[in-house]
């Protein structure tokens, strides 16, 4: 079972000295602890020799001084271990979020956001309760046993020895039961993964599960898992119900061989009343202890479960890194795709042969139909995705040649899935650049052709957006990314079908006030719109994941291919826009 436990390892060892003045604490106040019956047992002899008011305070006293020292210890062992493992939880919750910060989009392509959320809480408890009251009670059993056995040894020898004589029997019900619980706990954790799986894309789908009425049908499959997770739970439950009682049973047939035996020592005169009492008192002190075993092995079954599941989250190595060679080298945007070949995890080829540069400073427009390749070709620039190496190039160096920092840094991207956090608008368009000025924040708006209808909100840029920015339009959830990605001022500017959700009219002001930003840096944006298009640089017309055309848009116009052909439908449905 410790063998589970190696992923904690480095923690353990950061925190090695509070763990040791925990043991020190924990081992004196089980010394101390552990005289309490010695004194009981002294009183009750001498006091059959007389009682006198002197010797009732004597020995009262003497009570009263272990149980405050013994309390004391008890207080500084609890604050100390207790308070380790809350550190432990602290860095293993940092750590969890630094790795899953560094991970690919694709991870989160195969792995459920309620199997994540669900190992980042749920498992996490059970790590901290491991390391805290399991290590903390675990301690005190053995402590105080080893440390109560002399003086119960020293008392009688025989009795000692019938007293401990059920105690392996607790041992081979603890292995039965702990076997089971942990297998149990396994599968607890792995379907509240899925129930926080279900959750979360419920919530977050939430507006189309009521545009399909499709409420109850979720609630009932809810419920459906829910009833699973409630019977393995049970099952658990039902295991520690037998587990403890039976524990109780253990120690309670100790007591009943300690008080036939001890009776009988004690009318044979080979123990005295004092003594026996003494005896009785480790017994009964022994109590929760043996008890907490069955508490204990819960807790260390849970938490070795949930260490396998947290540790596969840390031992996860993230598909894109710094190559060992990369250096924080500045960017000035000379962009080459040569050669590639581009496919996502052994899937079927999405990009085929793709030869194309966009010289530093100059812009690159690329349409073509749904499903061409368009938003997988930008996304290799900032390697939210890895291309072949030596397929793509930035300033004439393979991409992997810089850091992800200083190539990231040097990009402002507006993905083709507007995300917005939960903050205000100004948080939102500043997230790239948090010491931004409010100037720059209302001229970056501005550029995005947003800061009008901002000001308009009653608390301007510093209203809600809402969940994923539920509170604004398609469009200006858009203009906001845009701003995002301006306020950077990158050496690259990457819109992935950016436009898409604003009307003609706000596209041209938005495209006036670009040029301004584009000027002298690196543009690359997606469109369907040959509104767009038509005044970049080049044109690139990606079809099936082939570069089908490329050329200025006067220059594709007399191919008469997609090009055209897309330009003579746009132009035919804006003429019959105006018609009607």
């Amino acid at each position: 079972m410790f063998d589970k436990l190696k992923p904690l390892a480095p923690y353990l060892r950061r925190y090695w000295k509070n763990l040791a003045w925990g043991g020190v604490a924990v081992v004196l106040y089980n010394v101390i602890k552990v005289l309490i019956p010695g004194v009981i047992g002294h009183a009750i002899d001498d006091m059959q020799h007389g009682i006198t008011e002197a010797k009732v305070l004597h020995h009262a006293l003497r009570l009263l001084l272990i149980a405050a020292l013994s309390a004391i210890f008890l207080y500084i062992c609890r604050q100390v271990i207790i308070g380790a493992s809350r550190e432990i939880e602290f860095d293993l919750r940092n750590d969890i979020f630094a790795n899953l910060e560094r991970q690919s989009p694709s991870y989160y392509h195969t792995h459920r956001t309620g199997d994540i959320m669900a190992r980042t809480t749920n498992d996490l408890n059970a790590v901290r309760m491991l390391l805290g009251p399991a290590i903390m009670y675990s301690a005190n059993t053995i402590v105080f046993t080893a440390a109560a056995l002399p003086f119960m040894y020293r008392i009688s020898p025989k009795l000692t020895f019938f007293a401990f004589v059920p105690l392996p029997m607790a041992s081979i019900l603890v292995q039965y039961f702990g076997a089971r619980i942990h297998r149990r706990f396994e599968r607890i954790q792995s379907m509240f993964s899925d129930i926080s799986a279900k959750a979360q894309e419920n919530f977050s789908g939430a507006r189309l599960i009521r545009a399909f009425a499709q409420e109850e049908a979720e609630i009932a499959s809810f419920e459906t898992a829910n009833l699973e997770y409630i019977k393995r739970s049970l099952y658990l439950v039902r295991l520690m119900a037998m587990l403890w009682p039976t524990l109780e049973f253990v120690l309670g047939l100790s007591l009943m061989i300690t008080l036939l035996v001890g009776g009988h020592e004690v009318v044979s005169h080979r123990i005295s009343v004092g003594e026996f009492t003494a005896f009785n008192v480790y017994m009964v002190q022994l109590t929760w202890p043996m008890i907490a075993v069955g508490w204990v092995v819960n807790l260390f079954q849970r938490g070795t479960a949930s260490v396998i599941r947290i540790d596969e989250l840390l031992k996860q190595k993230p598909s894109i890194a710094d190559a060992p060679a990369a250096t924080e080298a500045p960017v000035t945007g000379d962009i080459e795709f040569r050669n590639l070949n581009f496919s996502y995890q052994d899937g079927p080829p999405v990009l085929h042969d793709i030869n194309l540069r966009v010289p530093a400073g100059s812009s690159l427009a690329i349409v073509g139909p749904t499903g061409s390749g368009k938003s997988t070709l930008v996304s290799l620039v900032p390697r939210l995705h890895d291309a072949p190496p030596g397929t793509v190039l930035i300033d004439g160096h393979p991409i992997r040649n810089f850091t992800l920092s200083s190539l990231r840094q040097s990009i402002g991207f507006v993905p083709q899935e507007t995300f917005l956090f939960s903050e205000t608008i100004r948080q939102n368009i500043a997230f790239g650049r948090p010491d931004a000025s409010p100037e720059l924040v209302e001229e970056a708006a501005t550029i995005a052709h947003i800061c009008t209808e901002i000001l308009e909100f009653p608390k301007g840029f510093d209203t809600e957006v809402g969940e994923r920015g539920l509170t604004l339009s398609g469009g200006q959830k858009q203009r906001t990314a845009i701003a995002r990605a301006v306020i950077r001022d990158p050496r690259v500017l990457i819109l992935d079908d950016a436009l898409a959700s604003v009307d003609t009219y706000t596209e041209e002001r938005i495209l006036s006030g670009l040029k301004r930003v584009m000027d002298g840096r690196t543009t690359i944006f997606i469109s369907h719109r040959i509104s767009t298009a038509r005044n970049a640089d080049q044109i690139a017309v990606l079809v099936a994941g082939r570069i089908a055309e490329l050329g200025t848009h006067d220059e594709l116009l007399a191919r008469n291919g997609y090009y055209t052909s897309l330009f003579e439908k746009q132009r035919l449905e804006e003429e019959l826009a105006v018609a009607t």
